[in-house]
């Protein structure tokens, strides 16, 4: 478990420079470079919980529990990140429209971040990065949200910390959403 601690808090640090350049940049062009993180985690097989989550046997215990592991190692890696003070970086916009959305707006959009997230992480896996070139901007541009780039957003914000039970939903959205392939199969 420690080593895929350690290589989870640099799929967290992967993310958040993704979500680094999509702030300094937004639009179109932020959203293609938040590809990045993503491109870097597959490449380096690198465990992300939305990279993770729809590949797991749920009947197992300890799969649960390295799937908690992850999860906290991204966050951990988000906020090492985020300590690197990068200038002109300010997320409190995206924290608030979390937060003005409600909870099943927050589930909702955590589940069809998940459900891309799963598809082109399969696609990277086979080796076709153009599924995750493509992907990425697509649940940026359509506003869904992924919970490790949210843990960063979270950071570099005013930290309003009332979000954080919008982030436990969107946590849970995402892993619905990384499992609904597995759902659709059975």
């Amino acid at each position: 478990m420690k080593t895929i601690f350690i290589r989870s808090i640099l799929a967290g640090i992967c993310i958040a420079l993704g979500g680094a350049i999509f702030l300094k940049l937004g639009g179109v062009i932020g959203a293609v470079m938040f590809a990045f993180g993503l491109l870097t985690v597959v490449h380096f097989r690198l465990p992300l919980y939305t990279g993770t989550a729809g590949f797991i046997d749920i009947k197992k215990a300890e799969e649960w529990q390295m799937m908690f592991v992850i999860l906290v190692g991204n966050i951990l890696g988000c906020l090492l990140t985020s300590l690197l003070n990068i200038q002109s970086i300010n997320s409190d916009s995206i924290i608030a429209s979390r937060i003005d959305a409600g909870y099943l707006q927050c589930l909702l959009m955590g589940i069809g971040c998940g459900l891309i997230m799963t598809l082109i992480v399969k696609g990277g896996r086979d080796h076709n990065q153009l599924l995750i070139l493509f992907g990425i901007p697509l649940f940026i541009l359509l506003g869904f949200y992924h919970s490790i780039a949210d843990a960063f957003y979270f950071f570099v914000s005013d930290m309003n910390y009332e979000y954080l039970y919008y982030y436990i939903i969107i946590v849970i959205g995402n892993f619905i959403g990384c499992n609904v392939p597995n759902i659709l199969r059975y």
